[in-house]
């Protein structure tokens, strides 16, 4: 029944090239993804009224799986579509992103994936509950973990209903359902498990579709990196300004601000995290996390490609630019349609519906993140105070992802047509300067409290809301004032500070003794976790 409604959900509307024509092959592709994944999920279903197989895929995970994987959780469409067209518009500005995302992997991979995994068990709440108390740092982990995918499910599903409306001809209200209601039949029926060779495959599909389209435009400059830009420089409006940095950011502090977000952001990732409890032991994670910044390092040397590739193809294409002279469906669409360009209707089919795929695999990784987050952090330790058992602590956990995926839905829905890029901007600054301080804090610091974590973490967390809704993002270009009051778009420079600030202060302030910060069981898994023995 599943496949049939998949199937005539797709077919009965035209589906679009970059020049208007019906194309189906993406359809058609798409829809073997679909086939694919959902009979994973099926036999997935099977094994996951285990919580160890639900929330972590049983710990057996290779490390090169679980690497591919979190490269599969990590290259979003906006990783895919909107830095290529960043770097399509700017230049050398676009690049930005993709250095501030990949810088914080050896972040993950020096400091933290080890301890991750012999510390936690299925979230990283597990981790800083060791030492701090329970329910306090539960709850203050749980909104970290709800406001963070919350915000980043808004950017993709107005993303998913944008781009397939584009490709697709589909209904945007129509494109949204069908990737949430395929979103929670991976991780209510499928778990982790499921969610992970989504992940997998949409990461080889990715990484092989990026790499061939890299390689056709190389092709195109007999593979003289020099040649591409010196086309590029010639046909774009910028000329020579699109190999140095300031188009799009001018001032220092809004760059290190931004790139602060993106590297401690990615630390601080709840679904990121997660995957560090699916491999078998301390050496698996750091491998997966190894594997994981070479994927990722490559596919951002082939989004820098593929942006000056589209500009030397695209700008001066009648083809693809509406009568302003600006591309087609937005710079995002570079990528889509540099494919069609220089690789035909066919190509164009398998870019676009690994685009889609794109899209569903991440959205399944940031559900199950939730779904953990209500059903393990809030409704066991927090609601039962530890005394759920493991039929209860699934149920609630599945029913919660059938509830992140409709609150989704109506999400994307509600925000069609908005500009919504700067939520995945906050999503990192939420990540960054809530979950990563704390996180950090209680492997490295022997002085915090769980005070100091929970009431640091919550003013993190109300300042970077804060600071964003007054700057220029929201409080000019949303809700229309002439002037920001808080004058920066990136406000995690300042939000970052004040956390660390915040949760030391009250940390030294603290003269209570807390019974709950057991830190001779945590020095001891500590200890453990850095000889990697466990």
């Amino acid at each position: 029944m599943i496949l049939f409604l998949a199937f005539f959900s797709l077919f009965p509307f035209p589906v679009f090239s970059s020049t208007g024509q019906s194309n189906y092959f993406a359809a058609i592709i798409f829809l073997i993804f679909v086939i694919i994944t959902l009979l994973i999920t099926y036999f997935a279903s099977k094994k996951t009224n285990v919580k160890e197989n639900y929330y972590a895929a049983g710990g057996k995970i290779s490390g090169f799986q679980n690497g591919l994987a979190i490269a599969g959780d990590y290259m979003s469409a906006a990783s895919f579509l909107g830095i290529s067209g960043l770097v399509f518009y700017s230049g050398f500005d676009g690049l930005i992103y993709s250095i501030g995302f990949l810088v914080g992997w050896p972040i993950i991979l020096f400091l933290i994936s080890e301890r991750l995994k012999n510390l936690g068990k299925f979230t990283f709440a597990d981790i800083t509950s060791i030492r701090l108390e329970q329910s306090k740092i539960r709850i203050l982990s749980s909104i970290g973990t709800l406001v963070t995918i919350t915000l980043y499910l808004i950017a993709q599903m107005v993303g998913a209903g944008s781009l397939i409306q584009i490709l697709f001809g589909l209904n945007y209200e129509i494109a949204v359902w069908i990737v949430g209601l395929l979103m929670i039949i991976y991780v209510s029926f499928g778990g982790m498990i499921a969610t992970t060779w989504v992940q997998i495959i949409k990461a080889f599909l990715l990484i092989f579709g990026a790499s061939v389209l890299a390689f056709l435009v190389f092709k195109e400059f007999s593979f003289s990196l020099s040649n591409l830009l010196y086309e590029a420089v010639s046909v774009h409006e910028s000329k020579m300004e699109i190999l140095f940095p300031g188009k799009l950011i001018s001032d220092p502090i809004s760059a290190i601000s931004l790139g602060i977000a993106l590297i401690l952001g990615t630390a601080g990732l709840p679904h990121i995290l997660m995957r560090f409890f699916t491999v078998p032991d301390a050496k698996s994670a750091r491998i997966s996390a190894l594997y994981a910044t070479t994927f990722i390092g490559y596919f951002y040397i082939l989004t820098f490609v593929i942006g000056f590739g589209a500009i030397v193809f695209l700008s001066q294409n009648p083809l693809y630019l509406d009568d302003t002279g600006k591309l087609l469906g937005s710079n995002n669409m570079a990528a889509i349609h540099l494919s069609h360009s220089i690789g035909g209707e066919i190509f164009l089919g398998f870019i676009s519906a690994v685009a889609f795929a794109t899209i569903l695999a991440v959205v399944s990784g940031l559900t199950l993140a939730g779904a953990s987050a209500i059903g393990r952090d809030l409704f066991v330790y927090v609601i039962k105070k530890g005394k759920a058992n493991e039929k209860e602590e699934l149920k609630v956990s599945k029913f919660s992802s059938v509830f992140i995926g409709l609150l989704a839905i109506f999400l994307g829905i509600f925000f069609e047509g908005q500009n919504v890029a700067f939520m995945v901007g906050l999503a990192f600054a939420v990540a960054a300067s809530t979950n990563f301080p704390i996180l950090f804090l209680t492997i490295s610091w022997k002085n915090l409290t769980t005070n100091g974590a929970y009431y640091g973490g919550l003013i993190g967390l109300v300042a970077t809301i804060t600071l964003v809704v007054l700057g220029p993002t929201i409080w000019v270009e949303v809700f229309g004032f002439q002037n920001a009051i808080f004058p920066y778009k990136y406000p995690a420079i300042f939000t970052v500070s004040i956390s660390f600030i915040a949760i030391f202060v009250i940390s030294i302030s603290d003269k209570k003794t807390n019974k709950f910060e057991n830190l001779e069981k945590f020095n001891k898994l500590t200890r453990k976790a850095y000889l990697g023995k466990l």
